[in-house]
């Protein structure tokens, strides 16, 4: 059998009154993952277990089928492992967000967690300056994709607390900074960066050029390298990961499973969709197992763009769900899995822990379970529920 996961990070939502009192996926056409509903098994799935932060590590290693409450140990270390950053046992990574700081007043506030979504060769430039000026034995930068980026602390603390930028768009920095052990040093190369960058050849064009600079750095999502078994070892299965993103990649990386690069895949609403699918179908041939990540409504939700996060729904269900609903036809057993990470409201612009609407789509066409369309209110009528890692053993069966 085959097994395919469409995961599009952050598309459940809530109801607007300009989208008619309707979330993004009830207001957007979707006509490839409403079919998988009309026929296949739809309802709800806890992915961010009780106390745990709902961020996309979380919640994406339920997917993959692991429970987070006995693998999860921070967001960078997944990213280390798949940009090939060796930690030892001591070591701590950190996720290094390039962001726009903005004063205003006596306060600065988080512009953009983005750096107005610099170019990765942009990025280049500025991760080998700050090597070059604040790296040491002890504290090291390397370079990743976009504004996505990692700082490693050699024998450094972990015990500190530190807030995704993504969540202090346009909000005065000063009670969001690192606090507890450690976290004076995570302040002090924070600052001095700054100092780094502000005059950068980059930044300089940027700001020429009418684009947000890449003015700090923000540091997060640290922690030590996890234990987590390959899916050889736990569910007997071959499989790969296609996705822009390191986060997603460094998972697979841990479960054994190839990672497919695909040429165009930018994680934003401008990703190759149909190059992902069919890189997908291309991969079934030879393994069991597909993850296919797409950030792009993720990232519309933290940018607060309901355009944006309409038109990555849009082009996931046409581009990316139809092409593998039409291309996996062609083996003779089949399952697919339809879904989000985790809800990103954009009246929040960041993640929530709620549940998240499920698809499961098999060859051996059904009825269904009675829903009519793909989205978070049919998912509820359904009345079924599952926890998130359960979701991965319940495809096998």
């Amino acid at each position: 059998m085959k097994v395919i996961i469409l995961l599009g990070d952050g598309m459940s939502d809530i109801s607007y009154s300009q989208l008619d009192n309707k979330s993004p996926l009830q207001y957007a056409v979707t006509s490839n993952m409403d079919f998988m509903a009309q026929h296949g098994q739809v309802g709800l799935a806890h992915t961010v277990p009780d106390g745990l932060p709902p961020g996309s590590d979380v919640a994406n290693l339920s997917v993959f089928g692991y429970d987070p409450r006995s693998c999860y140990t921070g967001r960078s270390p997944l990213e280390a492992i798949s940009m090939g950053v060796e930690l030892g046992p001591d070591d701590v990574a950190f996720r290094m967000n390039l962001v726009t700081l903005k004063a205003q007043g006596s306060s600065i506030y988080m512009q953009d967690f983005s750096a107005g979504h610099i170019s990765t060769a942009e990025s280049r430039e500025l991760i080998e300056v700050l090597q070059n000026e604040l790296g040491n034995t002890a504290i090291e930068f390397h370079a990743g994709v976009g504004y996505r980026h990692l700082m490693v602390w050699r024998g450094g603390k972990d015990g500190m607390c530190a807030t995704p930028p993504h969540d202090i768009t346009g909000k005065a920095i000063l009670e969001h900074l690192p606090s507890g052990p450690g976290a004076d040093m995570l302040i002090n190369i924070m600052n001095h960066a700054q100092m780094v960058l502000h005059d950068h050849p980059v930044n300089v064009k940027r700001k020429e050029q009418g684009l947000q600079p890449a003015s700090s750095i923000w540091l997060w999502g640290h922690g030590k390298t996890p234990q987590i078994e390959t899916y050889k070892e736990k569910f007997g299965l071959s499989g790969a990961v296609i996705s822009a993103v390191d986060l997603i990649k460094g998972i697979g990386v841990c479960a054994g499973l190839d990672i497919i690069n695909v040429e165009g895949a930018t994680g934003y609403i401008d990703t190759n969709y149909l190059g992902k699918a069919q890189a997908a179908l291309a991969a079934l041939e030879n393994h069991d197992f597909v993850y296919v990540h797409v950030e792009a409504p993720d990232e519309a939700s933290h940018a607060g763009i309901m355009q944006h996060k309409l038109q990555a729904i849009e082009d996931f269900d046409l581009q990316l769900v139809g092409t593998i609903l039409e291309g996996i036809k062609k083996f003779d057993d089949y399952v697919v899995l339809c879904m989000p990470d985790h809800p990103t409201p954009i009246k929040l612009m960041t993640h929530t822990s709620d549940p998240v609407p499920f698809v499961i789509y098999r060859n051996r066409v059904g009825d269904g379970n009675g829903a009519t369309s793909y989205d978070e209110a049919q998912a509820k009528a359904t009345g079924l529920v599952m926890e998130g890692h359960n979701l991965m053993p319940a495809l096998l069966l």
